[in-house]
């Protein structure tokens, strides 16, 4: 007989929300609780977020001013939930830590997976991590510093320490009393990981796979041999590939010698690509992911840079202007059509580029279609080209009542379309083999391109074709 849930089930509507506003962090619940902690009602606030997930209360806490949080976290006192740290952004999360103090932290990390634990005290000063670790049980303390050992974004810092091993010649009865028994088993897991006596796996069993067989069944014929493994220096990005290349729900990852040390599930692959993917897009706009949180100083003084690197552009194609200056001053028209040229050129451009980008993340571009995928992007360039020139020929040609700057326009056009094809491909290609980042500078190279071409063709062509 099966046995009725206690609650109702979370259930989305078709745009994205619950049906009755019973669960989740709803606009009128974050209302309440900033009126709340406005009128200093401060305890009815647990009762207010005692049902929300951690993560919807990350949310609500990244959402608060640094006063709010502190009073906020402090409200909650013991009723804190751990879980909660794991899912702030990291500027934040930083912030909270600092103001829970020490003591406070080594109960959170104690009730932390050790991978949210690892992310949690690797922001600390060596000060902080030295109290933190005279605080916490040995044992945890040893999986922290061996975790800490492993360079950022890799697998070992990505892996919980958390898993079921068991050896090839068990069998299933022996297996699943094994689990009913023992106390050290991760709360989620989805995947048995089979180890010979070295502690090196050499196959998986899937959960669903153990609980169809027959008690007497050995787990060595349940077990598949041919598994994807991960070395613990192995970079976050290529194991979020794999996961998403091949299917996998959860993976070992094994150390130098190959004995597993700990497991990587899809839900931490899934954290990874929504940052890579978010890191992308805010770096080809030349942002930081934590702009929206941290103070106004800070976050113009890590966009300074970039605007450095643009006006250092913006002065390339104001040169090339400079040096038909005379023409401009004979045909006024051109100082009126030329920031057509560069613009159409630009947002042409931009679009290849994101979807090179885009095509590079995901490895789908590579060296056997890599000469197609620009010879298509050129093509789509030329007819972008002859189409936009028509249509701005005509409309100059009939503005200025003048055929000549309407051909002109034209032809500076095609030109630069096609160029910015050509270097919205070419560009993060050059990039990602030079080992740099496509994300981070192809959109200044690219302004650059199709700002300096975009002039030099209109402006060119006027000075030859109207003088």
């Amino acid at each position: 007989m099966v046995q009725e849930p206690e609650e109702e089930p979370f259930v989305l509507d078709e745009d994205g929300g619950d049906e009755d506003d019973a669960y989740g962090l709803t606009p009128a619940l974050e209302k309440t609780l900033l009126e709340t902690l406005a009128d200093d009602r401060l305890s009815e606030i647990p009762g207010l977020v005692a049902d929300l997930h951690p993560a919807d209360t990350a949310d609500l806490i990244e959402r608060f001013d640094r006063d709010k949080r502190a009073k906020f976290i402090s409200t909650l006192g013991d009723g804190f939930d751990p879980e909660v740290l794991a899912y702030l952004d990291d500027d934040v999360r930083e912030e909270v830590v600092a103001g829970l103090g020490i003591e406070a932290l080594a109960r959170v990390v104690d009730a932390l997976d050790s991978d949210d634990a690892i992310a949690i005290v690797e922001d600390l000063d060596d000060e902080d991590k030295k109290r933190l670790f005279a605080l916490i049980k040995p044992e945890e303390r040893a999986v922290l510093e061996e975790g800490l050992t492993y360079p950022e974004s890799s697998a070992g810092r990505l892996m919980q320490r958390e898993l079921v091993a068991v050896p090839a010649h068990w069998t299933v009865g022996q297996t699943i009393d094994f689990m009913r028994l023992s106390d050290g088993l991760p709360e989620d897991f989805y995947v048995l990981f089979i180890v010979d006596p070295h502690y090196r796996p050499v196959g998986i069993v899937a959960l669903s796979h153990l609980l169809r067989s027959k008690r007497p069944t050995r787990i060595a014929d349940l077990m598949e041999q041919d598994f994807v493994k991960f070395e613990v220096e192995v970079d976050q990005e290529e194991v979020a590939y794999a996961f998403q290349q091949y299917g996998l729900v959860s993976a070992p990852v094994i150390n130098e010698a190959g004995r597993l040390v700990g497991r990587i599930t899809v839900d931490d692959v899934v954290e990874v690509q929504a940052e890579e993917a978010e890191e992308d897009i805010l770096r080809l706009g030349g942002v930081s992911e934590s702009d929206l949180t941290v103070s106004i100083t800070e976050t113009a003084r890590s966009r300074f840079s970039w605007l450095v690197v643009n006006l250092g552009t913006a002065i390339a194609a104001s040169l090339v202007i400079a040096v038909f200056e005379a023409t401009i001053e004979q045909a006024v028209a051109l100082a009126v059509l030329m920031p057509i040229v560069a613009s159409m050129g630009g947002n042409a451009g931009t679009q290849t580029l994101t979807v090179t980008v885009r095509a590079l993340a995901t490895r789908d571009l590579g060296r056997a279609n890599m000469m197609r995928f620009i010879g298509k992007e050129l093509a789509v360039g030329v007819f972008n080209g002859f189409a936009f020139a028509l249509l701005t020929g005509i409309v100059a040609g009939v503005w200025f009542t003048d055929v000549m700057i309407g051909i002109i326009i034209g032809l500076a056009m095609i030109v630069n379309m096609i160029v910015a094809g050509l270097a919205g491909t070419a560009i993060p290609i050059g990039l990602d083999r030079a080992k740099i980042d496509p994300a981070v500078a192809s959109g200044v190279f690219l302004t650059t391109v199709t700002d300096v071409v975009g002039f030099f063709a209109f402006l060119g062509l006027a000075a030859w074709l109207l003088l």
